[in-house]
């Protein structure tokens, strides 16, 4: 029985643009609000679900999870059987089914909001990304069937034409993916093979991974200094060719040359290196044979990607410039060369992009393979997968049937040749990759060779061979990164959360605010935290609460309305501002001497992190504070000129795209204000009838001396005390 096909495309050409971006405000609805859902049948209960509202969603998160529902919606709204008078006379969906399909929807998106949201906090991070969000759902078995979830991320297709601003965003983006590739490579390969010298010389480890460090330093240099052409638009910055691509051609001639494969064998399988390598965690050992010598290729096909990216920027750039010239140049000459500008464009994108596809074009291609298959049973292959990896002849091993095998990334279709129908195949059996293992066989003379072991989780295990070794090793590879991704990650994730840990910022010689934690400067409530596990500050040091005021690793808006309530008992306005000033002035760490003696890994990423996780959040924090000390307590600057006439100064200081918002919204508020205080009487009108006569008890005026709280009249102490009151906290 073959598969209806989708009754609409969310996805092609002629629709994505009116999908794109339409549920991302619902999605930041969902993502920051407390949702209560009741479902009613035979029973009915109420659901409570906290989406993590203190936490960061990332726009390209949120249109990744957008993509997902669209998905799900194509799924649920796949065309039923009907009869002839609904095709005539048409049909509609109830509107009770419309609310309950978009209700389902709102809570699969926030439950899977608070599935990243928990694995983000159990990080430590405070931001959640893509990659969050797919690492999360292919943990959970629950997500893992409607997760979209690439063992790359895709870029754009061909026939989507970019402006260069969109194709840098998308050139940073596919940098970040080949940052944490090569992360991967250095981080839970490399590692296993530097710490066991015994093993491994450094001289075996060099011959293995070659020049691969530097060249993940020349990406985070490039990286780098791309974010901050991005940042600092109006600020001159190196032109990114300058940079030396010396490494990669090294590592490509090392990892490319003839004898590499059999030498890089010779290292894994040398005595004691397998009982080395499964020690590091379940499925290791498969993971280096297989898997590793495919990501050491990674470098070699990204160096030539980002040569034709450097081409397509070239172009677009081109035509930037000659649309600035149209006064002096033909009209219709502009037109042609934009036209082949295009062209060239979709040619070069269409080499850059050989490996990788939308996420659209991949479920038309399981469509496709799935109508090809007679026989078909059970869940759409778009249903469990989302991703099609390879497909290829396969022998079944004691049958000796030859089998068509597909592979996606949750299922392998094996089917046989089937002539003289219309379908191309004919459905054998097929596995989900969550419940199966892989194992290596071993070749065996009269039996098998090149062979490979799939174990139900029954017990029971079908073998198959292929035609060559090279052609297992591609089977395998793609088999085994199935099975261990997200082991894999999960390592990566690991390596990476120690590393930022041993990140500090600079020492408190050089930055007061970087004393750490104690009794004698701060205090938090014992066991009471907020809604999102922020810790309540009780009381502390100047500089410890402005230190919490702008902490990086969390926002806590409470405690920013509470401090600019009541600041002014303990500090004054100049002294704050000071203070936020020199916050927001954060020095570089100095390298330490791991990294003088030339540890790993380099000090530029070390400096890009902290960068990105810490100076960028106090800063933004920083002006966060300022903008509602503005916008909420402005007659602080209404008594002084001159700290309004400071806060400009360094307002107007901060340079930054990202910052670039916050500066316009402190100006846009303060010119408001300015106008209210020009058109508006001033507040002291409450004040304009003289005040009541003063009123005196047993002490007289004059006699200070005799004051105290049994000689003054009670009714002007509560007068003065209001007074003072209205004063501080108004």
């Amino acid at each position: 029985m073959q598969a209806l096909p989708l009754q609409y495309d969310f996805f092609s050409e002629e629709n994505s643009f009116k999908w794109r971006g339409l549920l991302v405000p619902s999605l930041e609805k969902v993502h920051t609000h407390t949702h209560t859902h009741t479902h009613t049948h035979t029973h009915t209960h109420t659901h409570s679900l906290l989406v993590h509202p203190n936490l960061v969603s990332q726009l390209g998160a949120l249109q990744y999870i957008e993509e997902l529902i669209l998905l799900l919606l194509s799924t649920l709204c796949q065309a039923q059987p009907r009869s002839v008078q609904d095709e005539v006379l048409g049909y509609k969906v109830d509107h009770q089914v419309s609310v309950y399909l978009v209700a389902v929807l709102e809570y699969i998106s926030a439950d899977i909001l608070k599935l990243a949201g928990n694995y983000v906090r159990n990080i430590r991070h405070y931001e959640i990304c893509q990659q969050d969000i797919t690492v999360a759902m292919c943990a959970d078995k629950d997500e893992e069937d409607v997760s979209v979830f690439p063992l790359m991320d895709e870029e754009p297709s061909a026939n989507e034409e970019q402006s260069y601003y969109d194709l840098v965003r998308s050139f940073l983006s596919d940098g970040r993916t080949f940052e944490r590739t090569l992360n991967l490579l250095i981080k839970v390969f490399r590692e296993p093979f530097t710490c066991r010298d015994t093993l491994y010389s450094q001289q075996d480890v060099d011959s293995i991974f070659s020049r691969v460090l530097d060249v993940h330093e020349v990406t985070v240099k490039l990286l780098g200094l791309i974010e901050d052409s991005v940042e600092m638009t109006d600020e001159d910055s190196p032109h990114p060719l300058e940079l030396a691509f010396d490494p990669y051609e090294s590592y490509a001639q090392d990892v490319l040359r003839s004898g590499f494969h059999d030498h890089f064998l010779s290292q894994v399988s040398k005595p004691g290196a397998a009982s080395h390598l499964q020690s590091i965690c379940e499925g290791f050992k498969e993971a280096v044979h297989y898997v590793l010598p495919r990501l050491l290729l990674t470098p070699v096909y990204h160096c030539l990607h980002l040569f034709e990216i450097l081409k397509i920027l070239k172009i677009l750039k081109i035509l930037k410039e000659e649309e600035g010239e149209e006064d002096e140049e033909d009209e219709e000459e502009e037109e042609e060369e934009e036209e082949e500008g295009k062209e060239d464009n979709r040619d070069v994108w269409m080499i850059g992009s050989h490996q990788m596809k939308g996420r659209h074009l991949a479920m038309r291609k399981m469509s496709e393979i799935q109508r090809s298959i007679e026989g078909w049973e059970g869940k759409d292959i778009g249903q469990s997968c989302s991703e099609f990896i390879m497909e290829g002849t396969l022998t079944r091993v004691g049958a000796k049937h030859e089998r068509h095998v597909f592979l996606f990334d949750g299922l392998m279709v094996c089917c046989k040749s089937n002539h003289g129908s219309p379908a191309e195949y004919r459905l054998k059996e097929k596995f989900f990759m969550r419940k199966v293992q892989i194992h290596d066989k071993e070749d065996k003379e009269g039996e098998y060779r090149h062979a490979f072991e799939i174990i139900l989780k029954d017990g029971n295990s079908v073998v198959f061979s292929a035609k060559s070794a090279e052609e297992k090793s591609g089977w395998m590879a793609a088999l085994i990164s199935l099975q261990y991704r997200s082991t894999l990650e999960r390592l990566l994730d690991s390596a990476l959360l120690q590393q930022d840990e041993a990140l500090l910022p600079p020492g408190p010689d050089r930055y007061r605010f970087a004393w750490p934690d104690s009794q004698q400067n701060v205090l938090f409530e014992e066991n009471t935290q907020n809604q999102a596990g922020i810790p309540v500050v009780k009381a502390g040091t100047v500089l410890k609460l402005i230190e919490r005021l702008t902490f990086h690793m969390y926002a806590d808006p409470n405690f920013v309305r509470t401090f600019l309530t009541t600041y002014r008992s303990f500090c004054k306005p100049q002294e704050l501002l000071d203070l936020l000033m020199e916050r927001f002035e954060i020095p570089e760490p100095r390298p330490s001497e791991d990294h003088l003696e030339g540890a790993e890994p380099p000090l530029s990423a070390e400096l890009k992190r902290f960068r990105k996780e810490f100076v960028q959040p106090v800063q933004l924090r920083v002006l966060n504070v300022c903008r509602h000390w503005v916008e909420h307590h402005f007659y602080d600057f209404e008594r002084d000129a001159h700290l309004l006439r400071r806060l400009e100064e360094f307002v107007a200081s901060v340079r930054g795209k990202a910052m670039r918002k916050w500066v316009e919204s402190i100006t846009k508020i303060i010119q408001r204000k300015k106008q209210v205080q020009v058109s508006v009487p001033s507040h002291s009108i409450t004040f304009q009838s003289s005040p009541p006569p003063i009123e005196w008890h047993t002490c007289k005026p004059g006699n200070s001396e005799q004051f105290d709280l049994m000689t003054l009249h009670p009714i002007e102490i509560a007068r003065q005390l209001t007074l003072l009151e209205s004063d501080l906290y108004r």
